[in-house]
């Protein structure tokens, strides 16, 4: 009797418990792939030399390896209370990615938060990929792929503003905010609002290290349409030789401004899009002041099978003789609902000391040109 009563006990807790959390989900992709490239470079530095053609297995062909854990309790009304942990790994290797700080990692670097949700829309707190990469995934028919797209590009600024690429602060807008604040609105006639704020806690400083930025989206009748501004105060504080010679300390400076307008359209199985973005270091536009121009175009054929190609061009505005133009093709095959095979080929003309990438995590040699082809296979699990 005793244990049929500690059982029955315990079975009543276990289920109030499972009552309490409405559900609890551990998700994930594996992305690998064959990688040629004709030149390579050691680091993201403007004068890095060229070490020559390489050859070699490659994580994230369309977007990173990640896996994470999520969930959310229904707390009435129409109310939920959601949590979401995800982190990037590189499936050659099985390494963690990168954090806010050069040479460590993090089992978590995408996503750490937790947050509210309901007929008001959506607030998260925590470390999270930001409402301006998602407006300008949704305005490039590349997707903001790994592969030659709107966010190689963008990176392409940034590591000519000098971001080394070895943490995921960078000078020219964000990929992740750590700390960040994040409202997303519920969608009115197709039109959508992104706001973020993200305190720094310096000590002292109320706008040291913070963030904001704003996004405005509209999606109805096959049309995407986006803005950015985005602004950053102490922002990619680490020196190259980090960390030799210590962090910049916080001064509340805004040194990190960046807008993007974008619009992509698809009809018939056709997808066009077209952007413009512009970064600056605002406290010093001499140093960092760069454009970046885009173009799409792409062809669903059918459920399984499509294409997607791209056209990005970057300007430094200080120096006529650094600017980049970069072509990427791209196609997609799904074998199963989870699981696709893709083939890529992409071309750089990289001048002065522009080394924008063909694929994320890949240097090129800065002021020449660069083929890159990849193919690989995409799992969902």
């Amino acid at each position: 009797m005793k244990l049929k009563a500690s059982s029955a006990i315990a079975l009543a807790i276990f289920a109030t418990a499972a009552h309490a959390q409405s559900s609890v989900t551990l998700y994930g992709v594996i992305d690998t792939g064959f990688l040629y490239q004709s030149t390579s470079a050691a680091t993201f530095l403007p004068h890095a030399p060229n070490t020559g053609k390489i050859y070699q297995l490659k994580d994230g062909g369309i977007y990173a390896s990640f896996w994470g854990l999520k969930g959310s309790e229904d707390i009435g009304g129409g109310y939920k209370v959601n949590f979401k942990l995800q982190g990037v790994f590189n499936s050659t290797n099985g390494k963690f990615g990168l954090s806010d700080t050069p040479g460590t990692t993090a089992i978590f670097n995408q996503f750490a938060t937790i947050g509210v949700s309901g007929p008001f829309g959506t607030f998260d707190a925590g470390r999270q990929i930001i409402p301006m990469i998602y407006a300008m995934a949704e305005t490039d028919v590349r997707g903001a792929q790994y592969f030659g797209s709107i966010l190689t590009a963008w990176l392409g600024i940034n590591q000519a503003a000098g971001w080394p690429g070895t943490s995921t602060n960078a000078p020219i807008g964000a990929l992740y905010d750590s700390n960040a604040l994040v409202y997303n609105s519920p969608k009115f006639y197709g039109a959508s609002l992104a706001l973020e704020y993200a305190p720094g806690g310096v000590a002292g400083h109320f706008q040291g290290g913070t963030r904001e930025s704003a996004v405005a989206k509209y999606s109805n009748y096959g049309l995407n349409l986006s803005a950015v501004y985005y602004n950053g105060h102490d922002t990619n504080p680490f020196p190259i030789t980090y960390p030799a010679a210590p962090a910049i300390p916080a001064t509340g400076l805004a040194n990190n401004r960046f807008y993007y307008f974008g619009a992509m359209y698809t009809i018939a199985g056709f997808s066009v899009s077209a952007s413009y973005g512009a970064g600056k270091n605002p406290a010093h536009s001499n140093t960092a002041d760069f454009e970046m121009i885009s173009g799409g175009l792409g062809y669903q054929f059918n459920p399984r099978f499509k294409v997607t190609s791209g056209y990005y061009y970057l300007k430094d505005k200080n120096n006529s003789a650094n600017h980049s133009s970069e072509f990427a093709v791209g196609a997609e095959y799904n074998l199963s609902q989870r699981t696709k095979a893709y083939a890529q080929v992409g071309y750089v003309a990289n001048k002065g000391t522009m080394n924008q990438t063909i694929i994320y995590g890949a240097p090129v040699a800065p002021g020449v040109s660069t083929t890159a082809a990849m193919v690989g296979i995409r799992h969902t699990f």
